[in-house]
């Protein structure tokens, strides 16, 4: 451990400006925490998916401790997509980040958030979220339609314009490219000790 200063995962930015002057960062309490308690099992989630630099995957890899199982919302699976939604990353830079902790961690649970229907979502856009789904094969998803929220960037400045109907439909076809590929994955697990 040791040392200040955030650092987002390689090809993410940080759209939200830090506040005061510092503070520990994640990696060093983490590693505080699996430390002093090293036979409590430490799982954690997280809001975005940039908080995952390098340094906080190998510790995790290296720690019994810490469960190998990581919440990384990804949203959509659509580059322009995440631009409107100011995610800060693209669908390159996050399937890049799900290889490096697999590499890592192999038999890593990855887990997942996605947003169907957001504002101005083309079929083209939804197509690369189902094969987003597809490729990654999450073992769990939290799938939802878009819906408003007051105070955001989208409810100010963007037009709330997919069909519900449209929307219903597409997040059904990402809850079921999710399904299929979980049941694909439950042969694999048979025999094995989780």
């Amino acid at each position: 451990g040791g040392g200040s200063g955030y650092q987002a995962a390689s090809g993410f930015s940080n759209t939200y400006k830090l506040r005061g002057g510092g503070g520990a960062r994640f990696v060093d309490l983490l590693d505080a925490v699996s430390a002093a308690a090293p036979q409590v099992r430490v799982r954690f989630t997280s809001p975005h998916p940039k908080d995952f630099p390098r340094q906080v995957l190998e510790l995790i890899a290296e720690r019994p401790n810490i469960c190998k199982q990581l919440h990384m919302p990804v949203q959509s699976g659509s580059s322009s997509v995440l631009e409107r939604m100011r995610r800060g990353y693209t669908r390159e830079a996050y399937l890049s980040l799900i290889q490096e902790a697999r590499a890592l961690m192999p038999g890593l649970a990855i887990t997942t958030d996605v947003i169907s229907g957001f504002c101005g979502e083309t079929d083209d856009e939804h197509r690369d979220t189902v094969s987003l789904m597809n490729e990654v094969g999450y073992d769990q998803a939290f799938m939802f339609a878009y819906s408003e929220r007051t105070r955001t960037h989208a409810h100010h400045a963007m037009a709330d314009d997919v069909p519900e109907d449209v929307k219903l439909l597409r997040l059904q076809e990402v809850n079921t490219a999710f399904r299929a590929q979980l049941v694909a994955k439950a042969p694999l697990l048979q025999g094995t000790e989780q």
